[in-house]
């Protein structure tokens, strides 16, 4: 619906999103969402600042800052989408 209206929508995939590597990018061509609009985490990134709207999908240790910013987190060093 909204890509009909015209708004740029697109899919980031954190690196280890799902039960192993590529199954969220699989899950998403089952429900005919066009590749082109799916990108890694390190295409997505730099959108950021000028998006309007995010829906985090999943777990939220990858958007969690701790995992940058605290050396006694348990997601210390994780890669987060930002």
């Amino acid at each position: 619906v909204l890509r009909a209206r015209g708004t740029n929508v697109r899919f980031g995939i954190h690196p280890v999103a799902g039960r192993l590597p590529g199954h969220m990018n699989v899950l998403l061509a089952e429900a005919s969402v066009p590749y082109d609009i799916v990108l890694e985490m390190d295409e997505i990134n730099s959108d950021f600042p000028s998006t309007n709207v995010v829906l985090v999908i999943g777990a939220n240790d990858t958007v969690n800052p701790a995992a940058e910013d605290d050396p006694d987190s348990d997601i210390y060093g994780m890669p987060v989408l930002k």
